[in-house]
């Protein structure tokens, strides 16, 4: 199964060194039934973006804890063995998923990226994203304008250039 996982620059350094993300349990994003029934239309590469779009949106929740991270959302995609991938159909969060095991570096086939320019909109993002979680529709607005910068796709070859790119964004 296809999951994607919400990180940071810091955090793809430590997995790029341990050569795994975990431990578990590791939570993810994936095209989950409880998704699928969410959103009734939308073929697959649809419900994959969606997928991805929540792991950026997990990625703002962990720069709001390490704020000295540079600010540019991260999210890398995986496949997993099915047998490892748990979801409840109720939570509300239909793409969440937690896997029980650690991701091995071997089963990464990408990664998403925001360019450098992003940075400032994804701070702000990053600081409003609780109010926003909170419901607060202005810090919901400023959490949106993320959204406005597509993540560049990396092949997982070329990851292994971004932990050098881990000081302050420019």
């Amino acid at each position: 199964m296809r999951v994607y996982l919400p990180s940071t620059l810091p955090a793809l350094a430590d997995l790029l060194a341990k050569g795994e993300a975990g431990p578990p349990p590791v939570r993810a994003f994936a095209v989950t039934p409880a998704l699928r029934e969410a959103y009734a239309i939308g073929d697959d590469e649809e419900l994959e973006y969606v997928a991805m779009l929540e792991a950026a949106r997990q990625s703002l929740r962990l720069l709001a804890d390490d704020p000295g991270a540079p600010q540019r959302r991260v999210v890398l995609a995986a496949d997993v063995p099915d047998g490892e991938v748990r979801w409840n159909a109720y939570d509300d969060e239909p793409a969440t998923v937690v896997l029980g095991a650690p991701v091995p570096l071997a089963a990464l086939v990408s990664g998403y990226i925001d360019a450098a320019s992003a940075g400032p909109d994804v701070a702000a993002a990053a600081a409003a994203i609780g109010a926003a979680d909170a419901g607060d529709e202005d810090a919901a607005f400023t959490v949106d304008s993320a959204d406005g910068h597509e993540l560049a796709w990396y092949a997982v070859q070329e990851l292994h250039d971004f932990p050098e790119r881990t000081g302050p964004t420019p």
